[in-house]
């Protein structure tokens, strides 16, 4: 007999009832990853939902210049810290200076890593158990980030520090106390945030030039991509990078969404087959049982006394 505790897709059940919530936790994924998305595209939407969303923002933030830092690292270029602003803005800072091609590759892994992120997030939290890990590894990266390469500003304003250690302490709570259905959507609900913050902060390198802190700050991304490239600032080639790197993450999203759908689709399938299995049978065995189909029997004969034509 399957328990019916608060967390019962946690599974801590027999092996059978086990495999069977296992499998009946995916075909919620998809709803479960809509409901976030809806959220999320209504909430930017709202008069206050910049407000609500804005420590989303910050996680993008800290994602996109994390993913900096990490190209900064297998560039050569090495990677000395990160700064966050209030105005959810931040740069990463480099050690060394790098020859064109890893300057490129370091100013594209900002628009191009963020969505990846969300992505690995989406595939890897179908159920409450994986959600959990997934979201524990994450606070434990901003946890150890915000203390070891967040630096206060150059005015030594420490926001971006313990703004990047209190959301990673609210991530791990949210993993150990929500029970498993509103774990699985705060999951997706980031990472939606991730893949949807990606796509929005592209409209920024339109600009002529970056705004970091309330103040202007010299290129962007794309214009440092386009001068590593194509060797020009002109209007043509940042535009060619912020195009690219939008239909870049359009793509991530779209095959995250279909990675997770079909996956769950494939387990709403097994589970219609195990939930027969766990029953004490298959379908073959029921049309056994079944008088009307079983092997030498037929079905009820008409009226006595009546004979074909």
């Amino acid at each position: 007999m399957i328990k019916r505790e608060a967390d019962a897709a946690d599974d801590e059940y027999a092996p059978h009832d086990s495999l069977a919530l296992k499998i009946s936790s995916r075909p919620n994924e998809v709803r479960t990853l809509a409901v976030a998305l809806l959220l999320s595209l209504v909430l930017w939407n709202l008069p206050f939902g910049g407000v609500l969303l804005y420590p989303f923002k910050l996680l993008a933030t800290w994602l996109h210049e994390l993913s900096h830092g990490l190209a900064m690292i297998v560039t050569g270029a090495g990677f000395d810290h990160i700064v966050i602003y209030r105005d959810t803005s931040g740069l990463a800072y480099a050690s060394s200076s790098v020859e064109p091609l890893g300057s490129a590759f370091i100013a594209a892994a900002g628009y191009m890593g963020t969505p990846l992120w969300g992505a690995l997030l989406l595939v890897v939290t179908p159920t409450p158990r994986s959600a959990r890990r997934a979201m524990l590894v994450l606070a434990v990266l901003m946890v150890a980030t915000g203390i070891l390469v967040v630096a206060p500003s150059p005015d030594a304003d420490e926001f971006g520090v313990w703004a990047t250690i209190m959301m990673g302490l609210v991530v791990a709570a949210c993993a150990i106390v929500l029970p498993g259905r509103w774990r699985v959507l705060v999951a997706h609900f980031i990472a939606a945030q991730a893949c949807i913050n990606a796509l929005l902060d592209i409209r920024v390198l339109l600009r002529p030039s970056q705004v970091i802190n309330g103040m202007v700050a010299g290129a962007s991304d794309a214009h440092n991509m386009a001068m590593s490239t194509f060797g020009t600032h002109a209007n043509w080639a940042v535009w060619f990078w912020a195009s690219a790197w939008l239909l870049w993450s359009l793509v991530v999203l779209f095959v995250a969404l279909r990675v997770s759908g079909s996956r769950a689709s494939r387990f709403a399938a097994l589970f219609a087959r195990a939930k027969v299995l766990l029953r004490g049978g298959s379908g073959r065995d029921a049309r056994r049982r079944n008088r009307a189909t079983a092997p030498g029997e037929t079905g009820p004969s008409g009226p006595a006394g009546t004979a074909g034509p």
